[in-house]
């Protein structure tokens, strides 16, 4: 049986963190059967980051490398009709979702404005996390964001950053259906794990803002919730 290590749930969404959500959602939509253990200190992790799997005995760390090995052993169609162009979409799409990542993050862990808004839903829902713990993250991702850049920026930068990738995914996600059709792929279990933590989380950021003022983006949300929930 497969298991899924990732960051615990909140306001139920399966996982706080949006790559660990990406591959929840990857695996109840192509239907492969696991196991989800929740974890919040990710030091034994490989590489220290989460999501990882554990397959057979296999431990297989990062997003893209565990969908890539799910659909290699399990043999799963879920892209299997996607041309060369929806492909590359996949990829750019992935990459965009890299760069929303931190801004979601900063606007948790950096922003004054929601940081204590964010610990005090954590800690109530998951009471084992004391205030202590969450000052070491705190911590922890300011030096994070200082070393990749964004910690740098004023929240009005880095919103802007955010919004721009927000913006190109309003324009990719249609009113209806999923990003190449009927039927959801692989980019939308990515998107998703990125537009719950935020549309899902009552933390009025800027990028929650732009999400729910945008029906496309809110509608494809929840049908990728109700489709793995």
């Amino acid at each position: 049986m497969l298991t899924l290590y990732s960051y615990p749930e909140l306001f139920g969404v399966a996982d706080n963190n949006g790559y660990g959500l990406k591959v929840y959602a990857f695996l109840k939509l192509a239907r492969v059967p696991f196991v989800h253990e929740h974890v919040f200190d990710a030091s034994a992790a490989p590489r220290g980051q989460l999501p990882y799997i554990v397959d057979d005995g296999e431990t297989i760390g990062d997003s893209e490398t565990i969908i890539a090995h799910v659909i290699a052993k399990y043999r799963l169609t879920i892209d299997a009709a996607l041309s060369a162009e929806q492909r590359r979409t996949n990829l750019f799409v992935t990459r965009m979702l890299d760069d929303l990542y931190w801004v979601m993050s900063y606007s948790r862990w950096k922003d004054e404005r929601y940081v204590q808004a964010f610990c005090d839903a954590f800690m109530a829902q998951h009471p084992k996390v004391d205030a202590d713990g969450l000052e070491k993250a705190k911590a922890y991702n300011a030096q994070r964001y200082y070393y990749q850049g964004i910690g740098r920026y004023t929240p009005e930068q880095a919103y802007a950053r955010g919004i721009a990738d927000l913006e190109v995914l309003a324009e990719i996600v249609p009113a209806q259906g999923f990003v190449h059709g009927a039927a959801p792929t692989s980019v939308d279990a990515g998107v998703y794990g990125f537009l719950a933590n935020i549309h899902f989380f009552p933390i009025p950021t800027p990028l929650k803002a732009f999400v729910d003022a945008h029906d496309n983006l809110v509608a494809h949300c929840e049908r990728i919730h109700a489709a793995v929930s």
